[in-house]
């Protein structure tokens, strides 16, 4: 039945056309055409909350209220992601095997979809549309994925590790996607808001959605709100 469900979920991506233009891989933000770019608001490295304290509160949250987050908390969020924590060396804020960066970080709110450039601090603009209901279907239809303000979906280009480290490569990305994903969870804590890691989607269909090149595969999301 699962089989089943994921083909029709698949079907139905590709009959509602939810089609966008590639977006860009890496840290250029070039994708062909000219990309709306947006800066975000300062990342804070100070806050009200203890790591102690955000360990000991993390719980998933698969229930959401109808009340959007501000640009500063999705801004710390993309940089509890991937953001630079080194301005001379470039590293960022989860660690990376030979700091090769293979992440990329999509942030799908109910304004559109944008892809967070972690060297300026900026994102690019996807597109324009809510396409959190297309991403919960995507999502076997898990319903607090449309209901969240926010969904953060990581990507990975295992290409930029497995150059390095062969087949070894695959596994540091999927080891990264945890560091990251971890960092988002305990940010959201520190914010004062829920969330919840979800591995159980369509790949293709998730890719459709985010319009993303072909090298690059969905390994998370990542939905991001008030608890209710």
């Amino acid at each position: 039945m699962k089989e089943k469900a994921v083909l029709l979920t698949c079907v139905a991506v590709l009959v509602a056309g939810v089609f966008i233009r590639p977006a860009a891989g890496g840290e250029s933000g070039q994708s062909g055409g000219k990309a709306t770019m947006k800066a975000l608001p300062k990342a804070q490295t100070r806050g009200k909350m203890s790591v102690e304290e955000a360990i000991a509160l993390r719980r998933s949250v698969r229930a959401f209220a109808d009340k959007p987050l501000d640009e500063a908390q999705v801004a710390q969020l993309a940089w509890a992601a991937q953001g630079i924590t080194d301005t001379r060396r470039r590293f960022r804020a989860a660690p990376s095997a030979g700091a090769l960066f293979p992440l990329e970080i999509y942030l799908v709110t109910a304004e559109g979809v944008s892809h967070y450039l972690p060297a300026e601090h900026k994102v690019e603009v996807v597109s324009e549309r809510d396409l959190r209901r297309s991403l919960a279907r995507a999502a076997l239809d898990q319903e607090f994925v449309a209901e969240a303000p926010l969904n953060i979906v990581i990507t990975a280009v295992y290409e930029r590790v497995t150059r390095k480290y062969g087949q070894r490569g695959v596994m540091y990305t999927h080891i990264e996607v945890g560091h990251a994903a971890q960092n988002v969870l305990l940010q959201a804590v520190g914010l004062g808001l829920g969330a919840v890691p979800v591995g159980a989607f369509d790949e293709r269909a998730v890719s459709q959605i985010l319009g993303l090149p072909r090298a690059e595969v969905p390994l998370y999301i990542i939905s991001v709100g008030y608890g209710r």
